[in-house]
């Protein structure tokens, strides 16, 4: 019973932090509308991880996993689309 308590305490925390490890860079890119600083073939990679961390849980079904890496997946997916969104700074009132 109380080594159940401590594994989901150590999981849970991974999934604080793996989730919220994305918030400060959100964060930055949304107010700067800048997102040159972002490495596309490097959130790519961290997208198509937590697709396959998120789909590995769903197969298992490891719910404590699948809900974990989703949040992170939309996360990293908030990234990369302001990555593509924001990639020469500010888009222009033009379009």
């Amino acid at each position: 019973m109380e080594s159940e308590i401590v594994i989901n305490i150590v999981g849970t925390a991974a999934a604080v932090c793996s989730v919220t490890s994305f918030a400060p860079q959100l964060i930055k890119i949304w107010k700067e509308r800048d997102a040159s600083s972002v490495s596309l073939k490097t959130y790519s990679l961290t997208v198509t991880c937590f697709v396959l961390w998120t789909t590995y849980g769903v197969l298992t079904q490891a719910w404590p996993i699948t809900i974990a890496n989703a949040l992170a997946l939309v996360m990293a997916s908030a990234v990369l689309a302001m990555k593509w969104r924001f990639r020469d700074g500010e888009p222009s009132a033009s379009g």
